[in-house]
């Protein structure tokens, strides 16, 4: 973070690279803290300073084998030493002592060479069988792109597919890393440092891969990248112009800001042709609704799927610019109120892209040669350029679409308290991106298939059988296992469409009751039955019984509960274990007695006991409470859910650390099998699972015995 605020070139922004690369150094990142050593010489780290950094340089180029170069780097800082004449100080006297014993190790490492190192036993990553569709880009071949009235441009099995099979993998193509909440970093708690960081700390703010070495832009304090490579594309693409207006970007909200990147992206060119269609000729591209009815009153099969919107001329549904350009934006849906809003919102940034001189930059981004000289019409101070307003046109277009097609990118992130050895994790939204083929997918209530994320790229992959023939679903958002229909039905309400899914129609049109409402129920308070659903006023529906009890009063009996429990956790947090152990277990007898034994929240807090239990190495206990945690979510999400997948997970690690041999296998194995379908086989958890399984598999029989 200090680098990032400091002037580049200037002595202070050296040093923090020079500082930064002792912490990589003793963390054994060699390679990214040589990175740093030259980042702080190029920043012109104080020549009075330059052999301590040049020392460990070499003694980096040591460590990894690349001895001629550390002799090199050794020679560097003896010529710099005897430039600088006779040193006495006790700090000049480490030096030459530390450059003595550099000297010695690379003499006995050329002396007595190390045998060369057997081939990693890296876990064989299993590959994936991959036939690419001829007219969907990154599609699989097992899929179809189709239109009808009811559903529009949608996606189609067109074979049978199998659980786990890769249906898609697309590239963004525009996204912007949502900074999100701050937090803590790891064992900070109790330092007097501002230790607090976002996601926009975190990850870099091009390819979204984590960071461990940023290298800030330039000119803001803001943007933050893995590489010098990606600090050097960002800014030829699009942060020239957007750097500036950090500041007006992260006010106004990221849909303008992926708004004005994804035109930046485009190029002027680009942008000024699909908008000129849209005035002229075309009108069908100014409105995809009308031209996809246009196709189903007169299907032309010969046309197969050139005439669907965003499909080229060779019926090719491409992740180009032309693909978001035509996603729907809705504009006859949106409220006048909030067309007013997105328009001056989007006119605020061209105006800030004028006044800063920006304009040029702005439509240069295709060819620097070829709008080396863009003719710029007259204008006066208070009136957009005709260009801008092109663009204008273009955002205020892509802000109404992103309402109904923008896709969080998300991340499995570490949630709760770190200092167990079982790590608990969560997905967190990073970033919000355009991807014009997974677009196509329409919303279900019960999803077939799951998403994942790897930097910027998503991966579709079939979370259950789809016979051929059957239609690909996503999930936008609110799930059966999550939310009652009626939540459902109003969250999906900002999409313009009344879901009509299965899950739906089975709880609108009949009796049958949601998972939700089934399972997340109280139950008598005296005898603990089921309680009848009322309006206001709850019965016991054990006839013997038949108490009845006020709904408000069992809802004020559960936000007190909730109350506890988050106290419980804050215990954890503050390293009072016993404490928070006394506090679950109370409420978990108090929830007994108004809750029903599957309400989610029972599950909850045994998963949050199993944790306690973990910190304290009790690991029997904690599998104890987490397979009860493991049997309430399975009863809500199913036993293939991504969702077991992740609570199995945890379960593996306490089993593995326990040292229960046959039981972590099992565990291990079910944990990959249902995580494989749906994060796939190279996913960061199936890796560690097999390396969990390979430790255990190595241990001598005799111990593998007694387990």
């Amino acid at each position: 973070q200090a680098a990032s605020h400091e002037l580049p070139g200037s002595p202070e922004v050296s040093v923090c690279f020079a500082n930064r690369s002792a912490a990589l150094f003793h963390l054994g990142r060699f390679e990214v803290c040589l990175e740093d050593i030259a980042r702080a010489e190029s920043h012109g780290y104080p020549d009075r300073l330059l052999p301590k950094i040049l020392l460990r340089k070499a003694e980096c180029l040591l460590c990894l084998g690349r001895l001629q170069d550390a002799a090199d780097a050794l020679s560097v800082v003896e010529n710099k030493i005897a430039m600088d004449g006779i040193m006495t100080s006790p700090t000049h006297q480490a030096l030459l002592k530390k450059l003595s014993q550099l000297k010695i190790k690379i003499h006995e490492k050329e002396s007595w060479p190390e045998p060369a190192r057997e081939a990693c036993g890296d876990i064989q990553r299993k590959s994936e069988i991959w036939e690419e569709n001829d007219s969907i880009s990154g599609a699989s071949s097992s899929l179809s792109l189709n239109f009808d009235i009811e559903r529009g441009r949608h996606l189609v099995a067109s074979q049978d597919i199998l659980p786990g099979q890769s249906l898609l993998k697309e590239e963004a193509f525009v996204s912007v890393l949502c900074p999100g909440e701050s937090f803590l970093l790891q064992d900070s708690s109790e330092t007097a440092w501002d230790t607090r960081v976002t996601n926009a700390d975190l990850y870099c703010h091009r390819c979204l891969r984590q960071l461990l070495a940023s290298v800030p832009c330039r000119g803001c304090s803001y943007a933050k990248y893995c590489s010098q490579n990606c600090a050097d594309v960002a800014w030829e693409q699009y942060h020239r112009t957007e750097c500036s207006l950090g500041a007006l970007l992260l006010t106004l909200g990221v849909f303008c800001h992926v708004a004005l990147r994804t035109v930046l992206l485009a190029g002027f060119a680009e942008v000024s042709r699909l908008v000129e269609r849209s005035h002229g000729g075309d009108k069908d591209l100014h409105n995809p609704e009308a031209r996809c009815k246009h196709l189903s009153e007169a299907p032309d099969t010969r046309a197969g799927t050139r005439g669907i919107p965003g499909c080229n001329d060779n019926g090719q549904y491409q992740s180009s610019y032309q693909a978001v350009f035509n996603l729907l934006p809705h504009a006859e849906k949106h409220s006048p109120e909030h067309k007013f809003l997105c328009t001056l919102s989007v006119v605020a940034i061209c105006k800030q892209l004028q006044e800063a001189g920006l304009e040029v930059a702005v439509l240069n981004q295709e060819s620097s040669e070829k709008w080396s000289r863009p003719k710029i019409c007259e204008k006066t101070s208070d009136e957009l350029s005709p260009e801008l307003k092109i663009m204008a046109e273009a955002m205020l277009r892509h802000v109404l679409q992103l309402q109904c097609n923008a896709q969080a990118i998300t991340v499995m992130q570490e949630s709760g308290s770190r200092d167990g050895a079982v790590v608990n994790k969560k997905p967190v939204r990073l970033a919000t991106a355009f991807f014009p083929v997974l677009s196509l997918l329409n919303h279900s209530c019960c999803p077939n298939i799951s998403v994942s994320f790897s930097g910027t790229a998503a991966t579709v992959r079939a979370s259950q059988p789809i016979p051929s023939g059957q239609e690909i679903f996503h999930c936008y958002g609110p799930h059966r296992c999550r939310m009652r229909v009626a939540e459902r039905q109003q969250l999906l309400s900002q999409y313009f469409f009344e879901c009509r899914c299965q899950a739906c129609l089975d709880e609108l049109e009949s009796d049958v009751k949601s998972v939700v409402s089934v399972r997340n129920s109280f139950c008598c308070p005296s005898c603990q039955a089921p309680i009848q659903v009322g309006e206001d006023m709850l019965c016991c529906s054990n006839e013997a019984c038949a108490i009845s009890v006020s709904r408000e009063s069992l809802s004020h009996r559960l936000r007190d509960l909730q109350r506890q429990i988050k106290k419980a956790l804050e215990l954890l947090r503050d390293r009072k274990a016993d404490q928070a152990i006394k506090m679950l277990l109370k409420c978990r007898m108090d929830a007994g007695n108004f809750l029903s034994p599957e309400h989610l929240l029972m599950g909850e807090m045994e998963d949050h006991l199993a944790q306690v239990y973990a910190t304290l190495g009790k690991w029997q206990e904690a599998a104890r409470h987490l397979e009860r945690s493991i049997e309430i979510v399975e009863m809500h999400h199913g036993p293939s859910s991504v969702e077991i997948g992740h609570e199995l997970f945890k379960l593996a690690q306490i089993l593995f650390n326990g040292f229960a041999v046959s039981e972590a296998l099992s565990t291990i194995q079910r944990a990959e099998e249902i995580l494989s379908v749906h994060c796939g086989p190279q996913s960061t958890q199936i890796q560690e699972l097999q390396e969990m399984k390979t430790c255990l598999l190595e241990l001598p029989r005799s111990v593998l015995q007694r387990t």
